[in-house]
């Protein structure tokens, strides 16, 4: 006989993959036991099995559940229309914002994704390429100048995503710089670069700020 739901199944589901985020992401998915899961998520074994099959079911939930959202969100803000710099900030804005309220699944991205099956890593892999190749899209769009060829594609592409999603390790959404901010200055020193000109001069002394 079939399991049945629970009226609060979708609520019950969505808590255990953001709760099992945060074990996995402060103390790693190798030394998460079933049992850590059922404590922080405050079920039973038996109750947490009744929503996953599998401590690997929980990780690729979350992973595919967090990419999911990016791209679903990255879309929107390409269908928000206007210039095509106009996009490619909306979608940097957008990155940025799911990362600043997902720093537990960013990490857990990045440094626990090798724990899934090859079928289960290549899903997830196919889904971070679509975000990236719409990403570098709009670069190549907006690359005037020609810069971006097939050999170099990859680096431009990789050297942007790496200013904004590991940002987790030391960004605080909540600080002086929200994520709206924090994206446009990346942006900016990704499009513009720090200093105008040829050649970086130094400030007069005058100017300088102690650090």
């Amino acid at each position: 006989m079939a399991r049945t739901r629970s009226e609060n199944y979708d609520g019950i589901h969505l808590g255990i993959l953001t709760q099992a985020a945060a074990l996995f992401s402060a103390q790693g998915y190798m030394r998460s036991s079933i049992a850590d899961l059922a404590d922080a998520c405050k079920l039973s074994r038996g109750a947490l099995y009744h929503y996953f099959d599998s401590k690997e079911a929980i990780l690729f939930a979350i992973l595919d559940a967090h990419i999911r959202e990016m791209i679903a969100r990255v879309d929107a803000a390409i269908a928000e229309g206007g210039p095509t710099l106009t996009q490619f900030r909306n979608v940097i804005r957008t990155i940025v914002e799911v990362n600043a309220k997902s720093p537990h699944e960013q990490r857990v991205l990045i440094h626990d994704l090798s724990f899934l099956n090859e079928d289960e890593q290549q899903t997830i892999k196919n889904l971070e390429r679509q975000l990236v190749d719409t990403v570098t899209d709009l670069l190549v769009r907006l690359d005037a100048e020609g810069k971006i060829v097939k050999r170099t594609r990859k680096i431009y592409a990789m050297v942007l995503f790496g200013i904004i999603n590991y940002t987790y390790t030391w960004y605080d959404p909540k600080g002086g710089i929200g994520p709206r901010e924090f994206a446009d200055i990346a942006v900016n020193l990704f499009l513009n670069g720090f200093a105008p000109g040829d050649a970086v001069r130094p400030a007069p002394a005058g100017r300088r700020e102690k650090v």
